[in-house]
């Protein structure tokens, strides 16, 4: 499978592009657009941006072609062996998952545009970029020149691209992993301290779940003059959009937090992935009820990895977790929906605010519990078991083989570390709408915080002076990793 894209006038926002599809072997063949993207559990109708189509054959000659659903269409192929699939994409969004071109920048996701073949989506696919001169690729897919290669429509689709002229990289390595940090934007990073930063959280995340699933990974960042914050998780890249430019500080932890949360992806659901999602679909919605594993963990280590790398303080870590506090008990704490339905439900309006007191944040709720089931484990085992055990054995049978796990598969293991059956946890943090401020304070007490809420509908997290709770606190918050002679000169430079 080839595809050519160009762009013929930046201004449009339009990028052109040519399908070519050889040896074929039938009278009819059906070619199909992505629905969703994987990192967006949400039907997204990528369909309506198509401006044009249509099909030629190898002599230039058109071929019938219409469409069979609202993103898939069928193409008589008269006998032809090869077939071309000429379209324009209107380009013009700018979040995390969508696609951009302009006089200055090229931002693609190819699951936005491309498409496979009925029958066909496990072929390799060359991608030719007639680029303007000057131009550097950030990407995931390795590449020769402008030419770029794919093993399969998978993982085309999972690796979105910068090009442009003025894009900005820093790289470093952790534990033979080669890291890239692209930054296209109106800014001038101070590479010193991000590769510093960078390199704490990647090595602790690695040394807690003892390898990373790829050779080498790719931060795609794309900083904004507007108020923006989204990242997508992808097979060894992520990409994100931050601003306001001006923001400092904040732009900072931002980058900070949003970029361990996808790092920590690159285990919690690019490879440790629900069953429902294995194979993706791209067709249709894929019901999954454990999006509290895959978003509610990875939102709970996120900011968990900055303070036990040493690039948040306490202090910043408390602040965190008070921000998910809020969040929640703010806008859901009333909510009829139990977060394993809510879970399900991210395809009917996961993403939008919705009617009052329905559903629960996959994200916000699913880090709260994460926490609560960590500090559980931690307490019964004086810290010889935690969350960080559950996550390893996930990986080591199901990410690491790459076979989807069950809901079940995930309460058999959560179990199996606490030596006993958790009924009163997944009744009231999962499967009910059991209020959480019980058991939250419960776990938070034994590290020596406490949660209060006021008349108003504000949340406060206090920390207590207390020194047994203290020590509980110090050995949930310390890092894992043991640096080499060789980390430890790269830490003293």
């Amino acid at each position: 499978m080839h595809y050519n894209i160009y762009v013929s006038d930046p201004q449009s926002h339009l990028i052109n592009i040519t399908y070519t599809i050889p040896e074929i072997d039938a009278d009819v063949i059906e070619i199909q657009l992505p629905a969703w993207r994987p990192g967006r559990y949400e039907i997204q109708n990528f369909a309506k941006n198509i401006q044009f189509i249509e099909a030629i054959s190898a002599t230039d000659q058109n071929l019938p072609i219409h469409k069979v659903t609202k993103d898939r269409w069928q193409v008589a192929t008269a006998g032809e062996k090869e077939v071309r699939i000429r379209y324009t994409f209107y380009a013009a969004i700018q979040n995390a998952g969508s696609s951009y071109v302009d006089e200055e920048l090229w931002y693609l996701n190819f699951i936005n545009f491309c498409m496979y073949t009925e029958g066909r989506i496990g072929e390799a696919y060359t991608i030719q970029l007639e680029l303007p001169e000057g131009y550097q690729i950030a990407c995931g897919l390795p590449a020769v020149g402008n030419v770029l290669k794919a093993k399969d429509f998978y993982q085309l689709v999972d690796s979105p691209l910068l090009a442009s002229e003025s894009l900005q990289k820093c790289d470093y390595q952790v534990r033979g992993v080669k890291f890239s940090i692209w930054m296209h934007g109106n800014l001038q990073p101070n590479w010193w301290r991000i590769e510093r930063d960078f390199r704490r959280f990647s090595r602790e995340q690695i040394a807690t779940m003892g390898e990373f699933p790829e050779k080498d990974y790719h931060f795609l960042n794309l900083i904004l003059p507007t108020a923006f914050y989204h990242g997508v998780e992808h097979h060894n890249s992520t990409m994100i959009v931050l601003g306001p430019d001006d923001e400092g500080e904040g732009l900072y932890s931002d980058l900070l937090g949003v970029s361990s949360h996808e790092l920590f992806h690159a285990w919690n659901i690019i490879r440790i992935r629900p069953a429902e999602l294995l194979p993706y679909d791209f067709t249709k919605e894929n019901y999954f009820r454990t999006c509290f594993v895959a978003e509610g963990c990875t939102t709970y280590y996120g900011d968990l990895f900055l303070k036990r790398a040493d690039v948040f303080t306490e202090e910043n870590y408390i602040k965190e977790l008070q921000v998910y506090m809020k969040r929640h008990f703010e806008s859901s704490s009333h909510a009829t929906q139990s977060l394993a339905d809510s879970s399900f439900d991210l395809w009917l309006d996961g993403y939008e605010k919705g009617i009052p007191n329905r559903k629960v944040s996959v994200y916000h709720k699913g880090a709260l519990v994460a926490l609560i089931l960590d500090l559980y484990l931690r307490k019964k085992t004086n810290h010889t078991q935690s969350l960080d055990t559950v996550m390893q054995l996930l990986w080591a049978r199901f990410g690491k083989p790459f076979v989807g796990y069950s809901l079940q598969d995930y309460i058999d293991i959560v179990e199996e570390v606490a030596g006993e059956s958790l009924e009163w946890y997944w009744n009231d943090c999962i499967f009910t709408s059991t209020p959480l401020e019980a058991r939250l304070n419960e776990a938070l007490a034994f590290v020596g915080l406490q949660m209060s809420t006021f008349s108003n509908g504000n949340i406060q997290l206090n920390v207590m002076d207390n020194f047994k709770a203290k020590l509980q606190r110090d050995k949930w918050l310390e890092t894992v990793q043991v640096l080499t002679a060789e980390e430890k000169e790269e830490e003293e430079e």
